[in-house]
């Protein structure tokens, strides 16, 4: 698990970039103030601020560490712009727009790694583990395939566009 690779498009390794730095130029000298602060009002022993602090460090130092970690494993997604569009295959980094068979109302995802999935998102990103995620890879414009909802009971979607 730990050699796991890590797949971020550009714009998440941007993000796990900017966090990293964030926590080692920032929040790490943040931390130091608080500590210096908290030591400043004495007897640690019974010291709140103090306690708060060093726990606050113990994350963010955690974090760094994870960061860190991730960092090294990543793989940038990197989309096939060569590939003509409606021969285009469904792979990590690419949006997709599906509808569910009988529906006038359309879905549109970015399929992206796990450490990027947010479901949330203005255009929803669902990791290439995800149920959805693994029905849509290797998939073509026009395709349809068989999603099972919470009931155990298959929807079909058709693929209406790969961009």
């Amino acid at each position: 698990m730990a050699d796991q690779i890590i797949y971020l498009t550009q714009e998440g390794l941007e993000k796990l970039q900017e966090e990293f730095r964030y926590l080692k130029e920032e929040k790490r000298i943040e931390i130091a103030e608080k500590l210096k602060e908290a030591i400043s009002f004495g007897d640690l022993s019974e010291n709140s601020e103090y306690e708060d602090a060093r726990n606050e460090q113990a994350q963010v130092e955690l974090r760094i560490a994870e960061v860190e970690g991730q960092l090294k494993r990543v793989e940038i997604i990197k989309e096939d712009k060569k590939a003509v569009k409606w021969e285009k295959k469904v792979n990590m980094g690419m949006t997709v727009t599906i509808q569910e068979t009988g529906s006038k109302e359309k879905e549109v995802y970015k399929i992206v790694g796990t450490t990027e999935a947010d479901i949330l998102a203005e255009t929803p990103r669902v990791s290439n583990e995800s149920q959805v995620g693994k029905l849509l890879l290797g998939k073509k414009k026009w395709d349809n395939f068989k999603l099972k909802n919470g009931s155990n009971n298959e929807i079909e979607y058709k693929i209406l566009e790969v961009a």
